[in-house]
């Protein structure tokens, strides 16, 4: 069983999920599932694989998805929810209401506006022509990233609250659904300009390379820099 974050074997098979590592929806419950502890085994899947366990726990095709002992789930916000139930320690949604309420919005505001954002560069540039083999719209690209991101960016650095975490006074589910989609944009090439926006680069650095993420996106850095040489 893979222990999470650790990426060694160890012990008996435990709750798997399927995903690739360079999925900002896998990468958010990567880094959740480190945070909580707890074990897992990664199995890799790509975008409409037919493996038929990951078909099962995922009749749209969509990662990331799990089988948590014969319980099968699809969607990371989904299956993080679950998980927080399921083992409330320690809490990385917060039971005040207010807080709750602007960790599930950040979680909201990472997995769409912010990932589709990333996405459009990263599907484009990246994996329609390195991983599926035809050409990306590049012009889509380009567009999401003159005219997209900068709004998302300058939102970004405002909203940074001086504890440097987004939402209260530790990390939460927000800073790990905010922080994924910018591992993406980071393999395109467009990473964050720590002089136009300091308080991005400086919390996004602490996020990313605590220990519940950084093997992770050490492997996806690998594999980006084999599949771009290649």
């Amino acid at each position: 069983m893979l222990a999470a974050g650790a990426g060694e074997w160890e012990g008996e098979s435990a709750m798997i999920v399927y995903g690739s590592v360079v999925s900002p929806f896998v990468r958010k419950l990567l880094g959740y599932l480190g945070e909580k502890g707890l074990d897992f085994e990664l199995k890799g899947v790509g975008i409409g694989d037919p493996d038929p366990g990951f078909r099962a726990a995922s009749p749209l095709g969509k990662m990331p998805a799990i089988d948590d002992d014969g319980f099968l789930l699809a969607d990371s916000s989904a299956i993080i929810h679950y998980l927080e139930a399921k083992h409330p320690a320690p809490p990385l949604i917060p039971a005040d209401p207010q807080e709750r309420g602007r960790v599930i919005w950040w979680d909201e505001f990472g997995d769409t506006v912010f990932a589709a954002c990333s996405g459009k560069m990263f599907f484009n540039r990246i994996v329609s022509p390195k991983f599926l083999g035809r050409e990306g719209d590049l012009a889509a690209a380009a567009q999401a990233e003159a005219e997209e991101l900068p709004k998302l960016l300058a939102y970004l650095e405002g909203a940074i609250p001086v504890s440097g975490y987004l939402v209260g006074d530790r990390l939460t589910l927000a800073d790990l659904a905010v922080a994924s989609p910018l591992m993406n944009i980071r393999h395109c090439g467009a990473g964050i300009d720590g002089a136009a926006h300091p308080k991005i680069a400086a919390w996004s650095e602490a996020v990313l390379s605590r220990p519940s993420l950084a093997p992770w996106i050490a492997k996806e850095e690998k594999m980006i820099a084999k599949v771009m040489a290649a």
